[in-house]
């Protein structure tokens, strides 16, 4: 392929990727984030980076993402260990989920170690 091919086709890739971009920026999480910008709020920057904190954050994700009957936003609940103290935010799609996610978080930290912020997402529109 010529130069000139190589640099019209490089363009074109550009183009395309970046004419793209619109559609993956629209995402506005604001109203899901609200709560996060109250006083006293734990937020997923809060994640303590000591050794201990930071396995016990990974042992619950692996155990949720190892779950295959959790749904994708299950899969992907904020998990936040400070001090030994876990708190778990964000949207899942059924209350047995909201369960499910807490045993398993429960089931790592021990009980009266796990705060449950869990939410139950409405319904996915019919788009």
């Amino acid at each position: 392929m010529s130069q000139v091919l190589q640099g019209l086709f490089r363009a074109l890739v550009v183009s395309a990727i970046a004419s793209a971009v619109p559609l993956f920026a629209q995402a506005d999480n604001t109203k899901a984030n609200a709560g996060d910008r109250a006083q006293g709020a734990v937020t997923a920057d809060q994640q303590k980076e000591n050794p201990t904190d930071r396995a016990l954050t990974q042992k619950i994700r692996k155990a949720l993402v190892h779950d295959k009957t959790l749904s994708t936003y299950a899969h992907n609940v904020k998990i936040v260990s400070q001090d030994g103290h876990v708190t778990l935010k964000g949207p899942v799609r059924s209350g047995e989920e909201v369960k499910s996610v807490e045993a398993a978080a429960t089931k790592v930290a021990g009980a009266g170690h796990v705060s449950n912020e869990l939410t139950v997402a409405p319904p996915a529109s019919g788009k």
